[in-house]
């Protein structure tokens, strides 16, 4: 057994292609400047531009892409929309990455 308590085995053809997939959406740079300036909690569209240094019209094409891979997820307050980290394990998965470059 793995730490995580899942048998040894290989996943089926599609799941390790879903797999695939989802670190291919994290391969991409912009997206994990996207990611980080979400990590400490939501912000709009104006404050991830502001923080990532690119246009509004960039980085919603980005989080159109983040939110198809389930990594971020929206909330309208009126006109604005705020976006955050999906859930926890994204949260898990950008901190444990961070520590892994660092050792």
């Amino acid at each position: 057994m793995e730490e995580t308590g899942r048998p040894c085995s290989l996943p089926d053809e599609k799941e390790l292609q879903d797999l695939a997939d989802l670190f291919k959406v994290f391969g991409d740079a912009t997206r994990i400047r996207i990611l980080l300036s979400m990590y400490d909690g939501e912000r709009s569209v104006t404050e991830i531009a502001d923080a990532v240094e690119m246009s509004t019209s960039a980085v919603s094409h980005q989080l159109k892409i983040l939110r198809s891979a389930k990594l971020v997820r929206a909330r309208r307050d009126g006109k604005q929309i705020f976006y955050s980290l999906a859930d926890e394990h994204v949260h898990t998965i950008i901190g444990v990455g961070r520590d892994h470059i660092e050792e």
